[in-house]
């Protein structure tokens, strides 16, 4: 299967969720900065307030796009140690690497402003993201949303590898993927167009959501 782009990814994964159209205490929340354009999607569809899942991919520090875990801004901390250790990294390093990603994550959140992290406390989150490889965010986002208290946790994507699907079916209340292809190389490989999102599309995206 191949997606047009991430809205279409996101249509999709709508007409999936339909039982989840004008549900109470429900919302819909994106993982920054692709699953943004998703949920933005899935939210429209299904009449749901938008919002963004605060974490971030943790890269080794010699090598940002190799991903060795994932952060939140509050504290959740999701790591690949066996990676980690084949890569010679320390504790400390990884501790340095894990805090530097949630300054940055927490100055980026401050620019969006005040609402872009809704409440959660006994709400439905219906967790997004353009697709799943590691997994390691969408474990942080799922461990985050938790820790912030949500009820329920869907956690609906486009595309993941079956064994990383597998483990994250575990770690939700629901899990909704539309494929799960074999053998896997990266989420870009299954969409006709990848463009880069901005912040500026980001912040358009969540003033969009919210005129709900």
């Amino acid at each position: 299967m191949i997606f047009r782009d991430r809205l279409d990814a996101g249509e999709r994964l709508a007409a999936a969720l339909q039982q989840y159209r004008d549900a109470p205490a429900t919302l819909v929340l994106g993982i920054p900065r692709g699953g943004v354009v998703v949920a933005r999607a899935i939210a429209a569809a299904l009449h749901l307030p938008l919002g963004i899942c605060p974490v971030r991919k943790l890269g080794a520090p010699d090598n940002p796009e190799l991903a060795i875990g994932a952060v939140d801004d509050q504290g959740v901390t999701v790591l690949d140690h066996k990676l980690s250790r084949h890569l010679g990294l320390t504790d400390d390093e990884l501790l340095d690497a894990a805090a530097r990603q949630r300054d940055e994550l927490r100055a980026w959140l401050a620019a969006l402003g005040a609402n872009a992290i809704p409440p959660l406390q006994g709400r439905t989150a219906i967790l997004t993201d353009d697709g799943v490889a590691t997994g390691y965010t969408a474990q942080a986002g799922i461990e985050s949303l938790r820790r912030r208290g949500a009820q329920r946790v869907v956690l609906a994507v486009p595309v993941a590898p079956p064994d990383t699907a597998a483990v994250l079916a575990g770690q939700v209340d629901e899990f909704v993927c539309l494929v799960t292809p074999e053998p896997f190389y990266a989420v870009g490989n299954f969409f006709e167009e990848w463009p880069q999102v901005t912040d500026d599309e980001v912040r358009a995206l969540l003033l969009a959501g919210n005129t709900l």
